[in-house]
């Protein structure tokens, strides 16, 4: 487990970084396909296609890169094990899209890929070309193609070749998709139509009290018969537990402002502003500008930030700022009043320096290691860490300081440790965490003497709900007759709200959202009242105040673009649905259990990564 631990290290980072772009560039759009060879050989099958091991790591490599690029820490072992699981069903499904392509005789020809490679540039290529409209630059394309040396053309013609009949695949996925008039209405009219409503809630949970409803036993046993569904519990178990908290500490702040310090030096001794912050910054959003924040008003910012770039003359590169999310080296360009300014910044995030990672590493290790040979209580006493007892369920197991933790709830559930165990130090994306098994008990359904409060409350309020329906008539009979509904409700003891302006699709609060009290609100003429309204768990009686239509003049004018964005939606509907039905009718196998096994626990990279 540890060996996993030592995976996420910067060094590896690095290397897999770079394995991950030749990969892409070279073999990607072959691996996919099956057509690849070489490595380890497939470690699954897909309908009878093997599932290559190079094609694995090229998804791998790819999700990889941009789950890290997203988050600041490190990826720990748990979530790289979701990583490889995501990898994994990809590669499966590009296999599943090679084959159906097969199957439906698709195939592109060397006229379509010559057209399309002269006319329409590759999704990774157009924005090098766009004119100040936004369109292509044609001729600029063609001269940039006419200059490529042919290895490079090579790629290019792979690259269509793989993305033409895809193309096509989607355009018979897609036949006959439109959306009528009507309907693109009707959506429009949810969104644009208006009501306003005042209306009593019997709020049947809170107005009666619990000692008017008695429930009989023989309601109760029938009940839980009849829905012993319900009471299905999952597996569970107690166990104790240590966490060794990733958070960097007083050290690695310091640190971090010792590095923003040293940058603004670097800035005051003539090093580029916008170089430096690409390089050096760790904010993402920024750091490709060089920096530039571009105008920002007063208030937006963060306080500390906010105060900084509205305090002192401009042009000057002030001490580092902290603020929740590190240390900021500030450089106000220009500055209009008050109001707002033009600024850029590099932001120096607080994270652990190389030896306090290595420092949590070897804690982290160590307590592993003693964890082998006695209790949790007396390893964690020799790291002066807290052991704590909590209970957990295998579909939510969740420690605190550490999160959920699903390697370790998989150790306690599937790996059959017995009590006393203790397991492996697992990692989640803020903590190191182990383990000792206390008592589990098999997921089941829940006795009755469990259940019963449970099902006392339900058939109380059931009840409940039947009597709040015969009020609720009442005031209904009662403003027939002549009422007024806010009188009315007054004597009755009933409170009176008033909602909206508000949709068809909007969340009313105290009625909720899409039920029939919204829909009453839009089918009743103004000023008439209700009949009884009725959701799940209330009862309402309301009367209609205002209600405005949508502009149809106006829903003309956006037409195209709302049947456009519509189709765009039933495509990726339709599309995920047949993916969908390929996954479930396809046989998979998967073999990375018995392929992708560690030589041994202490070996410093694993199989995933050879030559490195």
């Amino acid at each position: 487990m540890m060996r996993q631990m030592r995976e996420a290290t910067k060094p590896i980072m690095v290397a897999s970084a770079i394995a991950f772009v030749a990969l892409m560039v070279f073999q990607w759009g072959m691996d996919v396909t099956g057509r690849s060879s070489g490595g380890l050989g497939e470690i699954g099958r897909v309908n009878g296609d093997a599932v290559l091991y190079e094609s694995y790591m090229a998804a791998y490599r790819q999700i990889y890169e941009r789950v890290q690029s997203q988050q600041e820490e490190l990826i720990g072992s748990q979530q790289n094990r979701e990583i490889e699981d995501q990898a994994f069903e990809e590669v499966v499904t590009q296999l599943l899209i090679a084959q159906e392509l097969r199957r439906r005789g698709i195939t592109v020809t060397d006229q379509e890929i010559s057209e399309a490679a002269q006319f329409s540039p590759p999704d990774y290529l157009a924005p090098q070309f766009a004119d100040s409209t936004g369109g292509l630059n044609l001729s600029a394309y063609q001269s940039f193609l006419a200059t490529l040396p042919p290895e490079q053309l090579l790629i290019l013609e792979a690259y269509y070749r793989e993305v033409i009949p895809r193309t096509k695949l989607l355009r018979q996925l897609n036949t006959g998709i439109y959306v009528p008039d009507a309907e693109l209405w009707r959506e429009y009219k949810d969104l644009r139509d208006m009501a306003e409503i005042r209306y009593v809630p019997l709020n049947p949970a809170t107005k009666y009290e619990d000692s008017e409803f008695p429930v009989e036993e023989r309601e109760v046993s029938a009940y839980y018969q009849d829905h012993e569904e319900e009471f299905e519990v999952p597996a569970r178990a107690s166990v104790k537990y240590v966490v060794i908290d990733k958070t960097p500490g007083a050290a690695d702040t310091v640190a971090s402002r010792e590095r923003a310090v040293s940058l603004r030096q670097r800035l005051r001794d003539g090093a580029d502003f916008a170089e430096l912050a690409r390089t050096e910054s760790g904010d993402q959003a920024t750091a490709p500008r060089g920096g530039e924040m571009g105008v920002v008003p007063r208030g937006r910012e963060i306080g500390p930030v906010d105060s900084a770039l509205f305090a002192g003359p401009t042009g000057l590169l002030a001490q580092p700022v902290k603020s929740p999310f590190g240390f900021h080296v500030i450089d106000v360009m220009d500055r209009w009043g008050q109001d707002s300014v033009r600024a850029r910044h590099i932001l120096v995030a607080v994270a652990r320096t190389d030896s306090s990672e290595v420092e949590l590493l070897t804690r982290a290790d160590s307590l592993e290691t003693l964890g082998e040979s006695m209790s949790l209580e007396a390893a964690a006493a020799a790291f002066g860490l807290i052991v704590q007892t909590v209970s957990i369920t295998q579909d939510f197991p969740f420690v605190a300081g550490a999160g959920q933790i699903s390697e370790g709830a998989d150790w306690v559930f599937e790996e059959e440790a017995s009590p006393g165990d203790v397991s492996p130090v697992f990692e989640t994306t803020t903590a190191f965490y182990a383990l000792e098994l206390v008592t589990s008990e098999p997921a089941g359904v829940l006795p009755l003497d469990q259940a019963r409060p449970s099902i006392e409350s339900t058939l109380r309020f059931e009840q409940k709900l039947q009597r709040a329906r015969v009020d609720a008539q009442q005031v209904v009979d009662r403003v027939r007759g002549g009422g007024v509904l806010a009188n009315v409700a007054a004597e009755m003891g009933l409170e009176v709200r008033i909602a909206g302006p508000f949709s068809r699709n909007d969340f009313v609060p105290g009625i909720g959202r899409q039920n029939a009290v919204v829909g009453a609100a839009f089918g009743l003429p103004v000023g008439r009242v209700s009949d009884v309204v009725s959701t799940a768990n209330n009862h309402y009686v309301i009367e209609v105040l205002n209600r405005a239509e949508a502009d149809s003049t106006a829903w003309l004018a956006q037409v195209p673009q709302q049947r456009a964005q519509a189709a765009s939606i039933i495509q990726q509907a339709r599309l995920g649905e047949w993916l969908e039905a390929l996954r479930a009718n396809a046989r998979v196998v998967d073999r990375r259990a018995e392929v992708l096994v560690p030589l041994d626990e202490d070996s410093p990279l694993p199989p995933m990564f050879p030559g490195f």
